[in-house]
């Protein structure tokens, strides 16, 4: 069992919050715009640490965090692309890979809007934790945390960090 705290769109900023309600995480997965340096060094230092770069971040994060990254975590293939999309508008990149690599579990972020969908087209589950930052159009800071057991996701919870 590996317990996920998945967040995005931190735009170099970052609630103490985070560090509480990631506590019992086993692995924090960031879907893009860390924003800055100081974000990512401080996530890494509390916990493992899988990220993709987003359209804000530049070159002192691109080199260490992909445009895109697939990866398995137990027996669920897993995507994130920071500008990816959603069920039935994915982004062309995102379109591209979820056809080649098939994944259980597409994560994106970008839009700032949270969002879980289940993709009966694809048979994949798609996942964006909105945005965790200050900066944006959204009025709520958000994050999700969730279970992938074997090939199973689950208990997955909606946290809400407060107003932007």
């Amino acid at each position: 069992m590996t317990r996920i705290g998945l967040i995005s769109d931190t735009h170099g900023w970052l609630d103490d919050a985070v560090f509480k309600h990631f506590e019992q995480c086993d692995e924090i997965w960031h879907a893009g715009d860390f924003g800055n340096t100081d974000v990512v060094e401080k996530l890494k230092a509390f916990k493992p640490l899988k990220g993709v770069y987003g359209n804000i971040d530049g070159h002192e994060i691109r080199p260490e965090y992909p445009e895109v990254l697939k990866w398995q975590c137990e027996e669920v293939k897993a995507l994130m692309i920071h500008i990816g999309g959603y069920p039935g508008r994915y982004s062309p990149l995102a379109k591209q890979h979820l056809q080649e690599y098939q994944p259980q579990l597409f994560i994106s972020g970008h839009s700032h809007i949270l969002k879980v969908i289940y993709d009966d087209k694809i048979n994949c589950l798609h996942m964006n934790p909105g945005a965790a930052g200050k900066h944006g159009w959204h009025k709520v800071r958000t994050l999700i945390r969730f279970v992938i057991d074997g090939k199973d996701m689950k208990q997955c919870e909606v946290i809400e960090l407060g107003k932007r």
